[in-house]
């Protein structure tokens, strides 16, 4: 029976920016009592190589993972899935499953590729220097990049309001702003067209950025009310956080108002009852 506490399908190791090797997360993985680990390396993307695979690093990544998958028969179901990026050159449709996620803005003015989840300064720059000082236009722009990905049909639309990330006080905007939840509700909606199914990503709480998970509550609900879909995911990028904050979003999910979670298992997608 599928069960969402046993199932970790957003894990990156060191073959991207993780903290710990494949093998490190597997070992953990059958140790914690899981029955499904998926790893979803970043997609390599020629703009931004910080964070993500080269693509010989990323045919390593598979190699090994297809090694993991017999080492742990029986014991933890390995999947090798991707992030794919919305400025991957990678194919999605060549791993068991794909996560489209988008952490990008482009810049009209300087021509730049801003990542808007990891420095402060870069979002700042963003703003003033391609958005002419109006925090808004960039959210905007940024749920018009998750809008593509979504119309690409991922199995699984990664932390739809990654945007808030570095705004855990209110630095960059307000996150009530009738413009914020204006875009936000239209990448909602492109993701309910595209039959895309939302993750309830508990990874910005564990490193200490949020306070509360992607989608934000508002988001949940409105998302229920669409008829959307759920699964949980940690984002985990250590072996300690492989299922952090399960439990609790859950209960942020019922909240929400829904009765279910989809848990992905060796055999696929399966619907879980809360």
């Amino acid at each position: 029976m599928a069960d969402y506490r046993k199932s970790s399908v957003h894990c990156h190791s060191t073959m991207c920016d993780g903290k710990n090797t494949l093998q490190e997360m597997a070992s953990a993985a059958c140790a914690q009592g899981l029955t499904t680990l998926g790893f979803s390396g970043h997609s390599y993307t020629q703009r931004d190589r910080e964070y993500c695979m080269s693509p010989s690093r990323t045919a390593q990544y598979k190699a090994t993972i297809a090694k993991l998958k017999a080492e742990y028969k029986g014991k933890v179901d390995i999947l090798c899935g991707i992030e794919w990026d919305s400025l991957s050159e990678d194919k999605p449709e060549n791993y068991d499953y794909w996560i489209g996620a988008a952490h990008h803005l482009y810049g009209k003015n300087t021509g730049k590729y801003y990542e808007i989840d990891f420095r402060p300064q870069d979002l700042h720059d963003c703003i003033f220097d391609d958005f002419d000082g109006d925090p808004l236009a960039a959210v905007e722009a940024y749920f018009a990049e998750v809008e593509k990905v979504a119309a690409k049909g991922p199995d699984i639309l990664a932390h739809i309001d990654l945007i808030k990330k570095l705004n855990g006080e209110g630095e960059f905007f307000d996150e009530e702003a009738p413009r914020y939840r204006a875009a936000a509700l239209k990448a909602l909606s492109a993701a309910k067209e595209h039959n895309c199914l939302l993750e309830v990503n508990t990874g910005g709480v564990y490193r200490g950025y949020r306070k509360d998970f992607y989608p934000s509550a508002w988001m949940l609900e409105e998302w229920n009310k669409m008829g959307g879909k759920v699964i949980i995911t940690s984002d985990s990028h250590d072996v300690s956080s492989l299922t952090f904050g399960f439990e609790e979003a859950a209960a942020a999910i019922k909240a929400a108002g829904f009765t279910s979670v989809e848990v992905l298992t060796g055999h696929g997608f399966e619907t879980q009852e809360l």
